[in-house]
């Protein structure tokens, strides 16, 4: 259950709401004919969904948070979406693919925590324990590097602050509980306010559809191919949502016959199977 610092901040709340802005119609993409192919043997995001005909998957730097995003290991293919608690949730026509990675033990990992998870497992990879930091949702800066130090955050009421509890600790046990922290007293709300808008043309692996407050969700994109002549864009999704379940490729309700990409080319909001999202929503770390 997540936790939040103030009667006005209960009110906002920053997880996901699965009776809120639903997709109440699948309006068409325009977007000429493309075949979408899918190769069920395939163990990463980039392996499991070529690029469509006419497209090229864009190349993304060695080691870079594109790159990881590109080469996520997925579960196998037709694989179920599981909650925490271990039961399955039903797939009508939400999802494609499963990345194959857990959800913890605890109703915490939803949308925007699945960003933020995505974005810390990265960097603790890549051994970049400075550049693991998130805000709570009354701006406290919760930093990996000062949890690391064996300083945890101590929370009562609205006061946060650390304090020194434990020797160092590098292991990923560590983390996963300084992520469980995190989870608790961060959401879409405050990972909202952490990013900065760009615009749909200039989208990226690794930016995030997100709407902030009660109710809010996030979306991340996780790869993407480009058309050489005509310059358009694809791109796939993957969230979580609530209750908190595994982090899911997300099928596109606007163009069933491109699924799971979606185009740049969309009019009016983006459609996904249980948001919908303006395109000012787009957001960058």
């Amino acid at each position: 259950m997540k936790r939040y610092l103030t009667p006005v901040l209960l009110l906002l709340l920053t997880s996901c709401n699965s009776n809120a802005e639903q997709v109440k119609e699948k309006p068409s993409e325009t977007i000429a004919e493309i075949e979408v192919k899918v190769n069920p043997e395939g163990k990463t995001i980039a392996e499991r969904f070529p690029a469509p005909t006419g497209f090229s998957r864009v190349k993304t730097a060695n080691n870079s948070f594109a790159a990881y995003l590109q080469n996520f290991k997925l579960k196998p293919h037709g694989a179920d979406v599981h909650y925490y608690n271990g039961k399955v949730k039903p797939n009508d026509d939400v999802y494609d693919a499963v990345l194959d990675i857990d959800v913890g033990n605890y109703d915490l990992q939803q949308c925007a925590d699945a960003v933020m998870r995505l974005r810390a497992e990265y960097f603790f990879e890549q051994k970049r324990y400075n550049d693991i930091h998130f805000n709570f949702t009354n701006g406290f800066t919760a930093n990996y590097s000062k949890w690391q130090q064996g300083y945890k955050i101590n929370v009562k009421g609205n006061e946060v602050n650390w304090v020194k509890k434990a020797a160092p600790a590098t292991n990923y046990s560590s983390f996963r509980d300084y992520l469980k922290i995190v989870f608790t007293y961060a959401g879409t709300l405050s990972l909202e306010k952490e990013m900065k808008p760009v615009t749909l043309a200039e989208i990226q692996i690794g930016d995030v559809f997100i709407k902030g407050g009660s109710p809010g969700h996030a979306v991340i994109v996780v790869d993407m191919a480009v058309n050489a002549h005509s310059g358009e864009k694809l791109f796939l999704l993957a969230q979580s949502y609530m209750p908190a379940q595994e982090i899911q490729i997300l099928k596109n309700p606007m163009n069933p016959e491109l699924s799971p990409w979606y185009s740049t080319t969309f009019t009016g909001p983006l459609y996904t199977p249980e948001w919908t999202f303006q395109k000012s929503q787009l957001k960058r770390f």
